[in-house]
């Protein structure tokens, strides 16, 4: 099998976040949305009070994230 068809990441893959610009992910309960352009991706959502929040690749790794909008919701 070529490397040419395999994908480097599946969208089952709970460890890498997708890297198509306005894809959409669920981080602490509440959604985030990948910003097109920029030198380094960057997700945008809101914090627990509905102010507006950026997150790396990296911060959404370590809070964890998912392609679907889970039960459970953190409550501050």
């Amino acid at each position: 099998m070529s490397t040419e068809t395999v994908p480097a990441a599946t969208a089952d893959d709970p460890t890498i976040p997708p890297t198509e610009p306005c894809s959409v992910v669920w981080c602490g309960g509440r959604p985030y949305v990948l910003e097109a352009g920029g030198v380094s991706p960057r997700w945008v959502g809101t914090d627990g009070r509905g102010r507006p929040e950026t997150l790396s690749n990296a911060q959404l790794q370590i809070r964890g994230w998912s392609h679907r909008r889970s039960g459970n919701r953190r409550s501050h």
